[in-house]
């Protein structure tokens, strides 16, 4: 489908940025026809570009900061269908203009990358919440915009599986955030466990800490059983892109537990890609056998 008024261009700097990146996301994509699979190829190259803006360390917090307006200035552009200096940008627009993407949810993405420039610490579980659904929930948001859906209950779906996605993030990342200064759980949760930022930073477990990451363990159940209750069943094939990400992260947050919580290694736990693909075809089986969408994470 052509948008009138609109190049299309070949969009191979985004689609070599997915390609390299070995992404739960990208790997995701298989099952979509090539139209829109390229459209979240470009999407996905996106999110990569300015989430690895704000994770330069060794850029000054200025710089970045400046670069990451850019990015905002050159977005709108991109929303006003201009043309972009940026080539992801670039490749961007016709995609906006085919599922007419908002430019209030890549302002909301943005701002939840800007967050990860000075904020290090969360105080309480509804902070955490607010930035995970500016990193993860909105770009949930801007999928199912392009995997298409009949009932608006999908954005609620798509709110709570981003959420999800991103505390099973933050509990496998533990101590790989670590190694930059950077703790995402919660700072009371912290005290109610007895847990030091001094035993996190070093790698130190304790009972404590075990305690608190079955608490963030389950915040991610929690998030998982709202996004099934919340997935409309006449929008059950369209999401099926966004519940093989579901089958992927439930599936490491399962892994996770079962080890017993070793997430202050900075070397993240992750799932083989072969065990991926059994995942990918499990869901597609359970989708074409009607069975529903499957209770993630348990």
């Amino acid at each position: 489908m052509n948008v009138p008024g609109v190049q299309e261009p070949q969009a191979a700097v985004s689609a070599e940025i997915t390609r390299q990146s070995g992404s739960n996301l990208a790997l995701a994509f298989i099952l979509l026809p090539p139209e829109k699979r390229a459209a979240m190829s470009v999407l996905y190259a996106y999110c990569r570009q300015v989430d690895d803006v704000a994770d330069e360390d060794d850029v000054p917090v200025a710089r970045r900061a400046a670069e990451l307006r850019r990015w905002r200035e050159e977005t709108r552009r991109a929303c006003d269908g201009l043309s972009p200096s940026i080539p992801v940008v670039r490749e961007l627009v016709p995609v906006i203009a085919r599922h007419r993407l908002p430019f209030a949810l890549f302002d909301d993405l943005l701002a939840g990358v800007e967050m990860d420039l000075v904020t290090v610490r969360y105080p309480d579980l509804a902070s955490l919440e607010r930035y995970c659904y500016h990193v993860a929930s909105v770009v949930g948001l801007l999928s199912i915009e392009v995997f298409g859906y009949v009932d608006p209950g999908c954005r609620a779906y798509a709110d709570a599986l981003g959420k999800a996605l991103q505390f099973t993030n933050i509990l496998r990342d533990v101590g790989n955030d670590a190694q930059r200064g950077r703790i995402y759980l919660p700072q009371d949760a912290l005290r109610a466990h007895g847990v030091a930022e001094a035993d996190i930073l070093d790698g130190r477990c304790s009972d404590g800490f075990l305690a608190l990451a079955r608490e963030t363990a389950g915040h991610a159940r929690r998030f998982f059983a709202a996004a099934r209750a919340a997935l409309p069943a006449a929008d059950a094939g369209n999401m099926m892109t966004a519940e093989l990400m579901a089958a992927v992260y439930g599936r490491l947050l399962v892994e996770i537990e079962r080890r017993g919580f070793p997430v202050l290694d900075p070397r993240p736990i992750r799932l083989g890609r072969a065990r991926k693909l059994l995942l990918i075809l499990g869901t597609v089986l359970r989708w074409k056998l009607g069975l529903g969408p499957a209770r993630h994470g348990v």
